[in-house]
């Protein structure tokens, strides 16, 4: 077993890094688990959705992200209160990630920053059904990413691994990921 109590693990990193392939092999893994995708609370609003664009035009599309972020929070604590380990994933990169971490009330927490090359990631881009990049472009979210997102768990460059070998790395260093405030 990668952990030994019901816990949380948060995998982000920006879109097409592989957060969905790596979240769901991972939780199958585990003995009693759940893989929750954050993004499910955005899609769920139907009429006046605000999507996050690099330069926001005003509060909404934030406070919208937030309480997409508290929406999330709050599933994960409920499903390890039953008694599952949660794969949580999502884009939460740049100072937010603090927001989401603050969110999370279980203990152990744990944070995976999935960080492949731009490269790695445009080509992801281009090999997935669904498209990611709008407004962003995968070189700026790269930019947000590294230079704006602490230095929170376990960085992990997945740019040349498999996701076999992604989520092998991720159980097996898995320690380096506990977020300890």
């Amino acid at each position: 077993m990668i952990t030994e109590k019901p816990s949380i693990i948060l995998i982000t990193g920006i879109m097409a890094s592989g957060k969905s392939t790596f979240a769901q092999l991972l939780a199958e893994r585990l003995d009693k688990s759940v893989h929750l995708r954050g993004d499910a609370f955005r899609k769920m609003i139907v009429n006046h959705r605000k999507e996050m664009k690099p330069n926001p035009s005003g509060t909404e599309e934030l406070n919208q992200l937030l309480l997409r972020y508290r929406l999330a929070a709050q599933s994960a604590d409920a499903y390890v209160k039953a008694g599952f380990t949660v794969v949580l994933q999502d884009v939460a990169v740049g100072p937010v990630l603090t927001d989401m971490i603050s969110y999370i009330q279980t203990r152990p927490l744990y944070v995976v920053v999935l960080c492949p090359n731009p490269q790695a990631v445009a080509d992801r881009e281009a090999r997935r059904m669904k498209k990611g990049y709008g407004a962003w472009t995968v070189e700026g979210l790269d930019r947000v990413l590294r230079q704006n997102t602490p230095r929170i768990g376990l960085w992990l460059d997945s740019s040349e691994m498999t996701p076999n070998e992604t989520v092998f790395e991720i159980a097996n260093r898995l320690q380096e990921a506990l977020f300890a405030p």
